[in-house]
């Protein structure tokens, strides 16, 4: 990538080994941070009935500790150089990552490798770790932005993989064993099915040698396989019209009106992100004028697009009082109503297309974000976009695109989540 000036900013490489483990870094000139990160394609959607919750609960066990480190050792390891080590599950991937200083980072890709292939997943560890979920899935059920988008998901996909909460339920981590636990680990964290991304103060080569050496304990990177493709599209039931409510003694009704969108590769995204953010992805937007400003309905309203390999939603979220929730559904149900109808004008176009663009420049500026993008554009994408490439797609969206998807995603059948007293 080149600034205006005509100066190289960043440099991307990627390296494939032979046990299927891609490798992708980007360097960043003048870069004093390195981030990486340890993407696994596995999530929430790949497990059973029965393994429900296992990808969030290895994701808690990794750091419990190997052969050569103990939890303690594995924290103290990147605390003692500032550094800041954390995890996360989606329903489609995981991901450990880590960020430090430059000099730092064989150090962080050491831990990182360490901890990925050489987990010993103790029985007391799973048994500890299950008190912790048990206890977040409490939290999250105190949540009711959580309980809310739980809901949601289930009236889109009801009981399948992608309905289900990402954690787990209380009778699914109950029910878990360690040896179901440690099957889920052999099958799904294989080099073939990972991605290593790595943004800011990096040598590409010096990564690459430092995975070598990091991942190669205990044989992880013997032998050879072809990384795994971007997640195949499933066949699944088209999203259909439901509602659902959930009564909780909160001083709010949570509520989500929402719809099916456009799957991750459908082209249309660029169109459906313009048209979220005029809908209702800032303060200028129409819904945070109209319920907000105007009418004082909510102090909190926005809308959203999320995308799956198969499948996805757009809506809009809205915290209010119980009294108001009528006149807010209203609201929210005729702007839907004339978006499908027109479109946006000419200047929601312009301002959407801005706030889009100096929103993903301006959310690039530091190693953490330049890994995040890297390494889950390399894990699910056929086609890895550049910053200069996404910007021109979004540059390119007409008025006409945005009311073509407009019409379309909010024709569709209403899911209408409610949680509250």
């Amino acid at each position: 990538m080149r600034d205006a000036a005509g100066h190289v900013t960043s440099r991307i490489r990627r390296t494939t080994l032979p046990s299927g483990l891609r490798i992708v870094t980007e360097q960043m000139a003048g870069a004093r941070s390195a981030s990486i990160g340890v993407w696994i394609g596995v999530g929430s959607r790949d497990e059973t009935a029965t393994t429900h919750g296992a990808s969030h609960f290895l994701e808690h066990l990794l750091f419990k500790g190997t052969d050569e480190r103990s939890a303690l050792d594995i924290s103290i390891a990147l605390d003692a150089v500032g550094g800041e080590f954390n995890a996360f599950t989606a329903k489609e991937y995981t991901c450990f990552h880590a960020r430090v200083l430059g000099e730092d980072l064989p150090l962080a890709v050491d831990v990182l490798g360490d901890m990925i292939t050489g987990s010993l997943l103790e029985a007391h560890d799973v048994d500890a770790e299950r008190d912790v979920i048990l206890d977040e899935i409490a939290m999250h059920e105190d949540d009711p932005d959580d309980v809310v988008q739980n809901l949601l998901a289930e009236l889109a996909w009801g009981s399948g993989p992608l309905g289900r909460p990402i954690a787990g339920t209380t009778d699914s981590i109950e029910a878990m064993t360690r040896a179901q636990i440690q099957r889920f680990y052999r099958k799904h964290y294989r080099p073939e099915n990972m991605v290593l991304s790595v943004a800011g103060a990096v040598e590409h080569a010096d990564v690459v040698k430092a995975v070598r050496r990091s991942f190669g304990r205990h044989g992880f990177l013997a032998g050879t396989a072809e990384p795994v493709g971007p997640r195949a599209s499933r066949r699944h039931p088209r999203v259909s019209g439901r509602e659902g409510r959930i009564s909780r003694p909160f001083e709010q009704v949570n509520v989500v009106l929402a719809a099916e969108g456009v799957t991750r590769d459908d082209d249309r995204r660029f169109a459906l992100g313009v048209l979220n953010t005029a809908l209702g992805g800032g303060t200028s937007s129409r819904l945070f004028q109209e319920v907000r400003e105007h009418r004082g309905l909510a102090y909190s309203v926005y809308s959203f697009a999320s995308h799956y390999a198969d499948s996805g939603l757009v809506g809009v979220a809205v915290g209010c009082l119980p009294d108001r929730l009528d006149d807010v559904l209203e609201v929210v149900r005729v702007e839907l109503s004339r978006i499908a109808a027109h479109g946006i004008t000419a200047e929601e176009l312009a301002r959407g297309k801005g706030q889009l663009v100096g929103g993903l420049v301006l959310g690039l500026e530091d190693s953490a974000s330049r890994m995040m993008r890297l390494g889950k554009a390399e894990l699910v994408y056929a086609d890895v976009l550049g910053i200069d490439d996404v910007m021109a797609r979004i540059d390119a969206v007409t008025l006409d695109d945005v009311r073509a998807v407009g019409r379309d995603v909010f024709g569709r059948p209403e899911l209408l989540a409610i949680v509250g007293p």
